[in-house]
């Protein structure tokens, strides 16, 4: 029974841990499914987690918060989309700029508006999301087996963890189901062939990248204001990075990315929970616990896992042909 007690624990952190992971991949999804590849994921987190904890501090609204995160995030985004749609530049180019930008801005204006050493005040009340209980969950909480399961894994959860999770099937119907999505993967495959047929080329990846913009930001608000209390530097962690990872391990596929993101969340969740292993008198040390998420994003990124081939005009400018 504590065996059982300790799993639902772990399984509960896991679900915690790879919401932000999740809402990334499917940014990322957006944006690379239709040719912009976008490595600032991790950027677009960090100014949203800001913001969004900047703003639910002073305002003691996580609404409001959330709102600005959203919109630092999508001004971002649209900067990104100027560089490498408009004036056609590099995108890998651009998404590390967009990094760099996050992470200076975030800290100079923090330390400027609250002077707290680059973070800003912790948030209380109505400045974080809280958790959602279902109904009868703790009527049920005594119940073998079924009860833990709905009362701790399934409730107790904010209401950003719920909304990541709908949308990976969403995703999927808007993708595979719906003329936008068809259109979208068509702009990351063969871009001259959606341009011929009358549709905006231009206009779809902008909204691609604008969709990214809002995912991402939700992703930094849920950081700041549901897994912590407020902003602190670097808090993303290279949450954006492993993000980019399991897209590539899920090859481009929103189910698949969701269960890329909850194997990453289990391995950081085994981390918070067992600080040291011991393996039949082997003892592995904490850090490299807190190193398997990093190690298996490398580990992906090198091509270890089977060949994964992103949409065919992923990462090339789309000139109009004369």
């Amino acid at each position: 029974m504590e065996f059982f007690v300790t799993l639902i624990q772990v399984l509960d952190s896991t679900i915690r841990l790879a919401t932000p992971l999740l809402l990334a991949c499917l940014a990322g999804l957006y944006s690379e499914r239709a040719g912009i590849f976008d490595i600032g994921l991790e950027g677009k987190m960090l100014i949203s987690a800001f913001f969004s904890a900047a703003i639910a501090a002073v305002t003691g609204s996580v609404w409001l918060g959330l709102m600005a995160g959203i919109g630092a995030s999508l001004v971002l985004s649209a900067l990104h989309g100027v560089a490498s749609i408009t004036f056609r530049g590099n995108q890998l180019i651009s998404g590390v700029a967009i990094n760099f930008l996050a992470s200076g801005l975030t800290v100079l204006i923090a330390q400027s508006w609250f002077k707290q050493g680059g973070r800003t005040p912790s948030l209380f009340g109505g400045g974080r999301f809280e958790p959602i209980n279902f109904p009868f969950a703790e009527a049920l909480s005594g119940v073998p087996i079924i009860g833990p399961i709905y009362s701790e894994l399934l409730s107790g959860h904010s209401i950003l963890v719920y909304i990541a999770f709908l949308m990976v099937p969403l995703t999927w119907w808007v993708l595979y189901r719906t003329r936008f999505g068809l259109r979208l993967r068509a702009v990351g495959e063969n871009p001259a062939a959606v341009d011929t047929a009358g549709v905006s080329v231009v206009g779809l990846r902008f909204a691609a990248v604008a969709i990214c913009g809002v995912l991402c930001g939700i992703a930094g608000a849920y950081l700041a204001t549901a897994l912590q209390a407020g902003f602190v530097k670097e808090m993303t962690a290279g949450r954006g990075f492993i993000a980019l990872a399991a897209l590539i391990f899920a090859k481009w596929r929103p189910w698949h990315a969701m269960w890329a993101c909850l194997l990453f969340g289990l391995l950081q969740a085994i981390a918070l929970r067992f600080q040291n292993i011991d393996l039949g008198g082997v003892v592995i040390p904490v850090q490299v616990m807190d190193a398997l998420p990093y190690i298996l994003t490398v580990v992906i990124l090198a091509g270890f896992v089977g060949k994964a081939i992103p949409p065919r005009a992923g990462g090339e400018p789309y000139v109009k042909e004369r």
